[in-house]
């Protein structure tokens, strides 16, 4: 079974910093391009940040300078470090995977558009 474990949500006040944890668990072989999603309340979801297996990242205007997003390719796993909250950074944020290979029944098999459950990330003013 292969999924998505998030962690690192909370309360915060604005100004201040979090780190969100997402790592994949399975019998993982490679995964490619990993992210960050959030949800706000009554609004839709929208791409925070996303970084290759080669380590480029590309960030969402709002969150440019701001937020960092590093990837731990051993470990299968994908950061983001939160800085400068602000109160509209108030969410639901979700790790995605693009796509991973990994061993079934060993054989390698491909999963795409994979998602974690959530981690709730509030900033109060």
């Amino acid at each position: 079974q292969v999924q998505l474990v998030e962690s690192g949500g909370g309360l915060v006040q604005a100004g201040g910093s979090l780190r969100l944890s997402c790592a994949a668990s399975g019998r993982i072989f490679s995964i490619n391009a990993m992210g960050w999603y959030r949800q706000a309340p009554g609004k839709q979801l929208e791409l925070v940040a996303t970084i290759t297996g080669g380590h480029n990242p590309d960030y969402a205007d709002s969150v440019k300078g701001r937020f960092t997003i590093s990837r731990d390719n051993a470990d299968h796993a994908v950061y983001l470090h939160m800085n400068s909250l602000k109160t509209e950074d108030t969410a639901v944020y979700y790790c995605n995977v693009d796509q991973l290979l990994y061993y079934k029944d060993s054989k390698l098999d491909q999963k795409y558009k994979v998602w974690g459950q959530g981690t709730q990330v509030t900033v109060s003013s």
